[in-house]
């Protein structure tokens, strides 16, 4: 079978390998979309901080059920044939936070594409206990249920309420899916990122307001947008110090701030701005399984988000272009906010 492997930074190629074979307990599928994630393509440019080489990439992924065991067709509701998606991370189970239950942010954890090899692959085996029958939604729909469980999650952090004025720094998909999540909360919500093109997607997405970074002013935004008084909730989802800070600054007294985004860099912050404001100031990490299932009815039973969750694919590929799409998604100049490769 084929795959897809980043052998060094910049150097991304579709090979051939054995397909895997199926062990009691798991499930062989086929796969039939794939995302490019954020940590993808840092890990093709060199900048992801949990990179490691050679690398299979992928996590965020729709495919197709093809063996399991009799038993966990019972246990989990799975068939032969069904078209699911999973959850790809992997948690210790022993722990102190998965003792506690937060399986999430296991201090050993290992994420598929990241830590462990990916699912960029013609077939992969998962737990059974990872996979998650797709409710008869579409696959590439599928696809993108990891990347929103992501927002979804971190949104939840936020301790959104109806009426909150939330920022949300970054206009990637990470972003855009946290725009989506806050209006369902109910939530105004402004997008702030520096390509133009990202910030016209947010407004089509909902979004009240757009500050792009570099030409506006950013206090004078956040003052105009606020009244002077900031934003009830923050979301970092740009990945970058920069965006930390101004997080910071733009949160109103006794506001949140969520950080989602992932950096190697450094920040250099005046702390006192966080005890001046009494921020509640949190990491969200991953995502657990109530997410998935939670997301997964959301959006079999609301076909306005489905499809706004949907128009964040702004190309789809075959996975035997991988090296193209990866370039693609590394150029400044293009509006790329989700690349769907096919397999």
């Amino acid at each position: 079978m084929k795959y897809i492997v980043i052998d060094e930074p910049g150097k991304v190629r579709v090979g051939e390998c054995e397909k895997p074979l199926r062990k009691k307990g798991e499930v062989l599928l086929k796969l039939l979309y794939g995302g490019l994630c954020g940590s993808d393509i840092g890990t093709y440019k060199g900048t992801f901080i949990y990179a490691s080489y050679p690398r299979i990439p992928g996590h965020e992924f729709s495919a197709r059920i093809e063996e399991l065991d009799e038993d966990d067709e019972k246990k989990y509701g799975l068939r032969r044939g069904m078209i699911v998606t999973a959850s790809p991370y992997f948690n210790c189970g022993h722990c102190f936070s998965c003792d506690k239950g937060f399986s999430n942010c296991c201090m050993y954890n290992e994420t598929m594409g990241a830590q462990r090899d990916g699912a960029f692959r013609e077939y992969i085996v998962m737990p059974a206990a990872h996979v998650f029958d797709g409710k008869g939604l579409s696959a590439v729909t599928l696809a993108m249920v990891e990347p929103f469980c992501i927002s979804y999650h971190a949104m939840q952090k936020a301790n959104l309420k109806k009426g909150d004025r939330v920022l949300v720094l970054g206009g990637g998909p990470i972003g855009m899916l946290a725009l989506l999540t806050a209006r369902l909360f109910g939530a105004e919500v402004t997008v702030a990122d520096v390509v133009e093109q990202k910030l016209w997607k947010a407004v089509e997405s909902g979004a009240k307001n757009t500050i792009q970074m570099g030409r506006d002013v950013f206090a004078e935004k956040v003052k105009e947008f606020t009244g002077g008084d900031g934003f009830d909730v923050c979301v970092e989802a740009a990945g970058a110090p920069e965006a930390f800070i101004h997080a910071i600054d733009a949160a109103t007294f006794h506001g949140r701030v969520v950080v989602v985004g992932v950096s190697s860099r450094n920040v250099d912050l005046t702390y006192s701005y966080i005890q001046k404001k009494e921020l509640t100031v949190c990491g969200s990490r991953n995502a657990m399984k109530s997410d998935f299932v939670s997301l997964i009815d959301m959006l079999k039973l609301n076909k306005e988000i489905e499809k706004s969750v949907s128009s964040l694919i702004t190309a789809e590929l075959p996975f035997e272009d991988a090296e193209l799409a990866f370039r693609k998604n590394t150029d400044p100049t293009r509006c790329n906010i989700k690349t769907m490769l096919r397999f």
